[in-house]
């Protein structure tokens, strides 16, 4: 069996369904050149019939980037593939991932279905995406709780169809890694023709098992991952990429390879968060803010005497600078552009200077400017398209008053204001804010999050406001937390559909 590892990275897909982390087109590129550079094998660029813009993302990603395989989601239906085939016409190494739900559960309630009448619709997808391309992925989605028998009959059925490669989900995150690892087996010594195969794992961490589940699968005879950066995807998420890579780096013993570049996981990991606004935790494994940082004293003493006491890895090897140059008010466009490089931001020219202006304001309010910051600061000129802008706050709130906020917004460049009062400062901005804009809008999630721990730092803001049964998602950042919540609305609102 072949000791390398394929890595399929689905993060510009089943990551991307993760609601408020859309990326437009341009921002899609930028990630899936970012994944070339990490090593992944297989980019999931969308599902092209799902939306005119999936279909234009797998084309752009598609002449984007080089080596990789492109790879379009569809239903076991013929209109889906043959709108993936389309969007795949400039691929240079193309593959469609068709498939159907496998387990009872799916088969009674979801298509009314038998067992039999699934594997002719498994078999029929397969050999009419074959008449198109040469690498088809099948995936059965529910295999954690298909059963076995039934399981390898599907696979058995597809890969005589032309199936290269067929994907073993853990759709609902349900499986316990010893029974994941056994269904692979049960597969590689159940299925005729599975030589000719590659199995794949795709698991979810509803449990909080799916990098268990994919290791097992993967000692068991699995030699494709399906994964994305920072573990992001529906509900609570997939297989983290940079948890499996470094997981066989750390266990040579295992004898498994991949081609990821480690020394990208880093870069890449921030770039994700910042793109999508979906900040990473800081216990979260490799990329975490504290996953290389020592607290406790007697941690501290070993990682000085000897740093393998406590670190299983050099934070070299994950693209971690810890010699990392300290931006303060008085360092340079060098030093800036240096930082943002090493969080996988490459900026210049006039991009460069605007950033570097808001950073020296930023750097003048702050002790210190942390990675996120300038993360948030290199993202925010996407707000320079939006048709509104906020150009004014005032508030006047404290102990035994009503608050007040006076407002002035800029609409196509024409210039509007508004005065309210209201429960609280952020209620008061926010009901000026109505004043103006005179839409049905209602609030459905309002979230604060400090970056850091100090007074000065940046606050982020995630907003949900439901608009004509439309839900849009909102974010805005500043040291001023009142501000940065009317930014969030506005972002919010300059989404809704004309």
């Amino acid at each position: 069996m072949s000791d390398r590892l394929y890595i399929f990275d689905t993060t510009l897909r089943d990551g991307e369904q993760v609601p408020g982390c859309q990326l437009n087109t341009v921002e899609k590129i930028q990630v899936a050149r970012q994944l070339e550079m990490l090593g992944v094998d297989v980019i999931e660029a969308g599902f092209p019939i799902s939306s005119p813009g999936d279909f234009n993302s797998v084309i752009e990603i598609s002449k984007a980037v080089t080596w990789p395989t492109i790879c379009a989601l569809t239903r076991a239906v013929e209109k889906d593939i043959d709108v993936a085939v389309e969007a795949l016409k400039y691929a240079k190494r193309k593959r469609i991932h068709t498939g159907i739900g496998t387990s009872d559960s799916h088969i009674k309630y979801k298509f009314n279905s038998t067992r039999e009448e699934i594997i002719e619709r498994a078999v029929a997808a397969v050999k009419y995406a074959r008449r198109f391309v040469d690498d088809v992925e099948f995936y059965a989605e529910d295999a954690g709780r298909t059963d076995n028998e039934y399981l390898a009959r599907v696979v058995e059925a597809v890969v005589k169809a032309g199936a290269t490669v067929v994907n073993i989900p853990d759709t609902t995150g349900y499986c316990l890694p010893a029974e994941y690892g056994a269904k692979i087996k049960y597969l590689c010594d159940h299925v005729a023709g599975i030589e000719h195969a590659i199995i794949s794992t795709h698991c979810h961490n509803d449990l909080g098992m799916a990098t268990a589940n994919t290791m097992s699968g993967v000692l068991n005879g699995a030699r494709q991952a399906e994964v994305t950066i920072n573990g992001i995807g529906e509900r609570a998420g997939n297989t983290s990429l940079e948890e499996v890579a470094m997981i066989l780096k750390c266990h040579k013993g295992i004898g498994i390879n991949t081609n990821i570049n480690t020394t990208k996981i880093y870069p890449t990991s921030r770039m994700v968060s910042s793109l999508m606004n979906m900040p990473v935790q800081p216990n979260k494994a490799i990329v975490g803010r504290n996953a290389f940082a020592h607290s406790s004293g007697i941690h501290q003493d070993g990682v000085l005497k000897n740093v393998q006491t406590y670190e299983i890895m050099d934070p070299k090897d994950v693209g971690i600078d810890d010699n990392a140059i300290v931006l303060t008010a008085r360092s340079g466009r060098a030093a800036l552009k240096h930082r943002l490089s090493v969080n996988g931001v490459d900026i210049d020219g006039e991009k460069l200077d605007k950033v570097y202006q808001e950073f020296l304001k930023l750097a003048d309010k702050k002790k210190e400017i942390t990675d996120d910051d300038i993360l948030i600061l290199a993202g925010a000129d996407r707000s320079d398209l939006h048709n509104i802008k906020l150009e004014y706050l005032q508030v006047t709130t404290g102990k035994g008053v009503r608050s007040v906020a006076s407002i002035g917004l800029s609409i196509s460049g024409e210039q509007f204001e508004a005065a309210a009062s209201g429960n609280g400062p952020v209620d008061a901005a926010i009901k000026a804010l109505k004043v103006i804009i005179r839409r049905e809008m209602t609030l459905k999630e309002f979230t604060i999050q400090a970056i850091s721990k100090g007074s000065d730092d940046l606050g982020k803001v995630h907003m949900q406001v439901e608009h004509a049964g439309h839900v849009y998602y909102g974010f805005g950042a500043n040291t001023d937390i009142v501000t940065a919540s009317v930014e969030a609305y506005i972002d919010c609102i300059n989404k809704f559909k004309k």
